[in-house]
């Protein structure tokens, strides 16, 4: 066991999956130089320029490169910087990578990673923080996974690798610097399965990615005793554990970085309220962001974030 940061214990996984199979490689921009968040620091120095590949400054044409690879028999990992520079290769994710294995049988399969730093990051502005989770989630054929903790970064980083299908990984940029306990030889972790963070009557609190320590900090602050999930992975997503939780606590709160309106969170609620029925639950709350950009200006950032008192708040309402 050893603790480490959320970008180390990536770093770390990553490295252990190349040394494993010499057909796993990394594309993006800067790799050789450590990458933005230096989750690739010292890997060029390890596995050559061949294997540690910093490309052009052209998204479509890394996404492209990335799915010409897979499809002829290699794992690559796609990293995108962050993911707003994702837009410019939704193309190539969206109705080719997402697309192939269904489109040909499954003759070609697309066993590769996305990776996509997202959300807020220190007063980066409206076109460097936003959460694309909602729109990953709802295209068929992408598994999406979003770690909030270093050691869900390390284990899921090596499911994704090893995974058939393609997977979007979300890392959270605010997160990159916190530290956690991570287990030497950290295994894949399950896709699907979420970690319960807390335990408790009072309601039911789901969460991931960079979420996550805000909302354990404010369950205990809360005085309210609570079953916590960090769902881990989007889709699939731990349905029979939230609903069961829901269904003993009758009460439901779900936060997320990205914006309210039409978010994964709603995704939660109406699977939630359509397995237990009309009636079921006493209080349902989402809490997310405004449907805003999100400013330069820190004071105006600050209140898109959420934090520990917002969430405690919520908590207390909805246990009412």
């Amino acid at each position: 066991m050893a603790r480490l940061t959320f970008a180390e214990a990536a770093r770390r996984a990553l490295a252990e999956e190349m040394r494993r199979d010499p057909l796993v490689w990394a594309l993006g921009e800067d790799l050789q130089q450590g990458g933005i968040f230096g989750q690739y620091k010292g890997l060029a120095e390890e596995f050559g320029p061949e294997r540690i590949v910093s490309t052009p400054i052209s998204e479509s044409t890394i996404m492209g490169a990335g799915l010409g690879a897979a499809l002829c028999g290699t794992r690559p990992v796609i990293e995108m910087r962050i993911a707003d520079f994702a837009l410019c290769a939704m193309d190539e994710l969206v109705s080719q990578i997402a697309k192939v294995r269904y489109m040909f049988g499954g003759q070609g399969r697309a066993s590769l990673v996305v990776r996509m730093p997202q959300g807020i990051w220190r007063n980066s502005a409206a076109q460097h923080s936003q959460c694309l989770e909602a729109w990953l989630t709802h295209i068929p054929g992408l598994v999406v996974a979003a770690p909030g903790t270093p050691a869900d970064a390390a284990g899921m980083l090596k499911a994704a690798i090893r995974s058939d299908d393609p997977v979007v990984l979300l890392e959270p940029k605010n997160l990159w610097t916190t530290e956690g306990e991570v287990e030497d030889g950290t295994e894949p972790l399950p896709f699907g399965v979420a970690r319960p963070a807390a335990r408790g009557d009072g309601a039911t609190v789901v969460t991931w990615s960079a979420c996550v320590p805000v909302v354990e900090q404010a369950a205990r602050d809360s005085g309210v005793a609570c079953d916590v999930f960090d769902l881990r992975s989007l889709w699939p997503w731990d349905e029979a554990a939230v609903i069961g939780s829901a269904r003993r606590t009758g009460r439901l709160l779900v936060v997320h970085e990205a914006v309210t309106v039409s978010g994964f969170g709603a995704e939660v609620v109406a699977r939630v309220v359509e397995a237990l029925g009309p009636g079921a639950l006493h209080a349902v709350e989402r809490l997310g962001a405004p449907r805003a950009p999100v400013p330069f200006s820190p004071v105006l950032e600050a209140a898109m974030r959420m934090t520990p008192e917002r969430v405690a708040a919520a908590i207390r309402r909805i246990a009412g």
